[in-house]
């Protein structure tokens, strides 16, 4: 059953931390679905998509405080039958795969939103996959050899870890981790040490370039000011 409301359109609920790409999304696809409102990071996103139930959600990858990737795998437990679609400026294979093995159902380059994006949300709509067409084959061929792979981020690391992993790379402090998700700061510490070991990594530095290489983070890293909840 769908979220439809008394306009018949199907409901949407867009995350994104930048206000202008928000306003543009909202002008191209107001006369096709339904705008539920508006959220600028992945926690967020996850509290308006429990409170909303949308049919559709349009998520950038890399959101402050929680990325799009880690928001999609816990959105299946939130709203199970919500499609997402994950729209984002990095065509990197492996991060375009590591979306869809999460669970979205479309993966769009922003580039391409203008001529893509309203075709992908109705494909998923449908219950099909859209992934924008320059790099649709290699991502297919990375989704299907997926499960031998042993190297993904997400196979590596705990969720906790992934966490820790994006507000360490994010420039934030030990205690304002241990703040944000509610651990002790000791605790921060074991998660950041772990994470360096499997990686094999030596410094923060190097902790922060490989989080903006696998898509974690964006390379300009907004600070405490994000787009508030706006619910229709």
């Amino acid at each position: 059953m769908n979220n439809r409301k008394n306009s018949g359109k199907p409901t949407l609920l867009l995350a994104d931390d930048h206000a202008i790409v928000v306003a543009g999304l909202c002008h191209l696809l107001q006369p096709e679905f339904e705008m539920l409102g508006t959220v600028g990071d992945g926690w967020a996103l996850l509290n308006a998509a429990a409170k909303l139930n949308p049919d559709v959600i349009v998520a950038d990858i890399s959101m402050p405080l929680l990325n799009g990737i880690e928001a999609i795998r816990r959105l299946k437990k939130v709203c199970p039958r919500t499609k997402v679609v994950c729209l984002s400026m990095h065509g990197e294979v492996a991060i375009a795969a590591e979306a869809l093995n999460a669970g979205a159902s479309a993966y769009v380059l922003k580039h391409s939103a203008a001529e893509s994006l309203s075709e992908a949300i109705w494909k998923v709509l449908e219950g099909g996959i859209f992934i924008s067409p320059r790099i649709a084959r290699d991502v297919t061929g990375a989704v299907l050899e997926s499960s031998h792979r042993k190297n993904g981020v997400s196979l590596r690391l705990t969720q906790r870890e992934r966490e820790v992993l994006q507000l360490v790379a994010e420039g934030r402090t030990i205690k304002g981790i241990s703040s944000i998700l509610q651990v002790a700061a000791r605790t921060v510490v074991f998660h950041k040490s772990n994470i360096m070991d499997k990686l094999g990594l030596r410094t923060t530095a190097d902790l922060t370039q490989y989080a903006i290489q696998s898509g974690l983070i964006s390379i300009c890293i907004p600070g405490s000011e994000y787009n508030s909840e706006r619910f229709a």
